[in-house]
């Protein structure tokens, strides 16, 4: 016997669901079998009742999702780079949630900032310090003038950390010519000599990284009797960069101690770079002597200062160039060195040996950096240090990341930076800092906050100009004419 089922249609349940409900309750009446009747009816029931719940409303769509453009920056170039082991480039993908909120995404951007970004800010005026050269070339060892920082020895630090910029721009553009034209950010000045380093280490031909002899730097001469007057002296500058080649990198690894004489030790990569002959260029030892000694000569019966500035490899070789300077030269003048990241050079004899023939050496040191703490610190026959420190921190920046990564705490470009916005110890930044921030932007962007990233990408491409073009800071008529006077040929002063 069949069962007769009975189900009216629900009366939410839509028209097309009502035919489909009479279509299948007359199909259940012409099934023959009670079993598959039974079966059907109960499949039927229960949708019926699932069709009688009341449904939820769905949801609105979410908004689409905000599309950020990620820009992927080159790693920092090789000058960059501590003398010490590679560190590996770590790309932003692989940061952490922590580091990620540490890069100020969603900073707020001041207007200052942007005029930075924009490459518009220029350098502090230079004021006079005719009356006062002598303290800040380090008469006094600096005292009263690093904390707070003088406003007047900022300016010059910056200016001779720029000139260090200039050397190494000189060398990774043209790293096969020699020498090389140097475009110097300080028109006031002239090269005069290329300066060759040579290392010690002789490889064949075939199995050499990179060449025994490298261009490293230059001498040049204050040439603008209007500068002159504003420094109250005529400056003769020794420029050196830093690690650059194979082989210079190979010479920082040979940390031991060698001795000079008179218990004074350095060490003996520094050493080899320093005094090992090329074989058609002379020692930097002897390169740098013999144009001191002429230039003094040459401008005999003027008030003359002698300055070497250096970074990392170069602050090294410039601590030593100093010391011989004042040895070799007839009544030299005053002597300084401006130090930026430079490590230990040798053993507290050194030390003593360097101030006692009256250099005065100032080092400006990241605290988050860590060359400057290598080679380690012996006891009385180890590593020391000499001169005078000013130290930054590289989280003191309001534009760095907090977790900048060695290669930015070493980074000449970031150590002027610093500078710039450095007031005293354990102070803020700088809210009137006058650097651009371009080439920082530039060179280390993934130590960048994001937020000032972003704005500086937008204003390169606004301008249709990539980001490297925004720091130059010669005109392409102006770097003919300061270059067409650097040539082999023109190495004597004019």
């Amino acid at each position: 016997m069949s069962v007769g089922v009975g189900i009216a249609a629900p009366p939410s349940v839509s028209p097309g669901l009502k035919s489909f409900h009479r279509h299948a309750i007359a199909a259940l009446s012409a099934t023959p079998s009670a079993t598959a009747t039974i079966s059907t009816s109960t499949h039927l029931a229960n949708l019926d009742r699932l069709l009688q719940k009341s449904v939820a409303p769905l949801p609105p769509p979410p908004p689409p999702p905000q599309i950020v453009e990620h820009r992927h920056r080159r790693p920092p170039p090789l000058y960059s780079l501590p003398d010490l082991p590679f560190f590996p480039f770590l790309p932003s993908s692989l940061h952490s949630a922590k580091q990620q909120a540490a890069s100020g995404a969603g900073d707020q951007i001041s207007p200052r900032a942007l005029a930075l970004l924009s490459d518009s800010a220029r350098p502090s005026p230079r004021g006079s310090i005719s009356a006062s050269w002598r303290r800040y070339h380090g008469e006094a060892d600096w005292d009263g003038l690093l904390d707070p920082l003088d406003s007047h020895l900022r300016r010059e630090l910056v200016r001779y950390g720029d000139l260090v910029h200039a050397a190494y721009r000189a060398f990774h553009s043209q790293p096969s010519r020699r020498p090389v034209d140097v475009v110097l950010p300080d028109i006031s000045y002239r090269v005069t000599r290329h300066l060759f380093a040579t290392a010690s280490i002789d490889l064949p031909t075939l199995l050499r990284p990179s060449p025994r002899t490298s261009w490293i730097g230059f001498v040049a001469v204050c040439d603008s009797e209007r500068e002159i007057r504003r420094m109250g002296r005529r400056d003769i500058v020794v420029v050196l960069r830093g690690t650059a080649t194979w082989l210079e990198w190979a010479e920082n690894f040979r940390s031991g101690l060698v001795d000079i004489g008179d218990s004074a030790k350095v060490a003996c990569g520094f050493r080899n770079l320093y005094k090992t002959a090329g074989t058609e260029a002379p020692s930097l030892s002897e390169a740098v002597v013999e144009e001191v000694r002429r230039l003094t000569e040459l401008y005999a019966g003027e008030e003359l200062s002698v300055t070497m500035a250096g970074h990392s490899l170069g602050a090294a070789l410039a601590v030593m160039a100093a010391e011989e300077v004042a040895q070799c030269v007839p009544t030299p003048p005053p002597t300084a060195v401006f130090s930026f990241g430079g490590p230990r050079v040798g053993n507290r004899s050194f030390a003593e040996r360097v101030e006692a023939r009256g250099v005065k050496v100032l080092r400006v040191v990241n605290s988050r950096d860590v060359v400057p703490r290598v080679p380690p610190e012996g006891g009385g026959g180890g590593y020391a240090h000499v001169g005078k420190e000013l130290r930054l921190d590289s989280r003191t920046s309001p534009y760095l990341r907090p977790d900048a990564d060695p290669m930015c705490c070493h980074d000449l470009e970031a150590y002027l930076h610093l500078v710039d916005g450095y007031i005293a110890a354990g102070g803020p930044f700088r809210r009137d800092a006058k650097r651009s921030l371009a080439r920082l932007v530039t060179e280390q962007s993934a130590n960048v906050k994001k937020s000032y990233v972003s704005v500086a990408n937008a204003a390169a491409r606004q301008k249709s100009t990539p980001p490297s073009r925004l720091i130059s800071r010669c005109t392409s008529a102006s770097t003919s004419t300061i270059g067409s006077n650097l040539s082999i040929e023109n190495v004597k002063v004019r």
